[in-house]
């Protein structure tokens, strides 16, 4: 796994990137670990995005409502290094407790989120911001997710069904991120 600051100083041509790019990767071991990587270009400074992705009362906004996420930890929630945010979800109706730890803090490049307690045997989610090279007030946004299933082996059955659900979830994000951004 890469640190944040190597993934921020990650040189991309961002001219020929597609507005929103999904692509996957994994393998095999004891568990089932799939990599989620998703971009999208926003036209909004980095400092404006940056801070509207650090602010943990967004989360549902950029949520599909049916899957009902509710933030427990009391707002507003200082953004930094270490902190902690409980929230409550449900996956295919079944409720579902998470804490994640901020694990990386690097504004207004990006930060981690790893998943304490939730349905993942692992979860890392890194948010690098990169601003455009030929339009500043543009805003590459780039999402990695790495997980890994519980259950072992037997967690691929499962990975079709994953991966299905995941792919909704961030098309949904990012249609909302890209009208919430954009809208003067």
């Amino acid at each position: 796994m890469l640190t944040l600051r190597q993934c921020i100083d990650m040189q991309s041509d961002v001219a020929q990137i597609p507005p929103l790019v999904s692509s996957y990767d994994s393998n095999m071991g004891d568990s089932v670990v799939g990599i989620l990587r998703r971009q999208m270009k926003v036209n909004r400074p980095i400092d404006g995005v940056f801070r509207f992705f650090s602010d943990a009362s967004n989360l549902g906004r950029i949520t599909p409502p049916e899957m009902g996420f509710e933030i427990l930890t009391p707002l507003p929630i200082e953004m930094r290094e270490g902190a902690l945010i409980d929230y409550r979800l449900r996956l295919w109706g079944i409720p579902i407790s998470w804490r994640t730890l901020i694990s990386g803090w690097d504004p207004p490049h990006g930060f981690v989120d790893e998943q304490l307690r939730g349905p993942y045997r692992r979860w890392i989610h890194t948010h690098r911001f990169v601003q455009d090279e030929v339009d500043a007030s543009a805003t590459w946004i780039h999402d990695e997710v790495e997980y890994r299933l519980p259950f072992g082996p037997a967690g691929t059955v499962a990975l079709p069904m994953i991966r299905r659900q995941l792919d909704r979830i961030f098309d949904y994000r990012g249609a909302v991120t890209a009208d919430l951004l954009e809208t003067p």
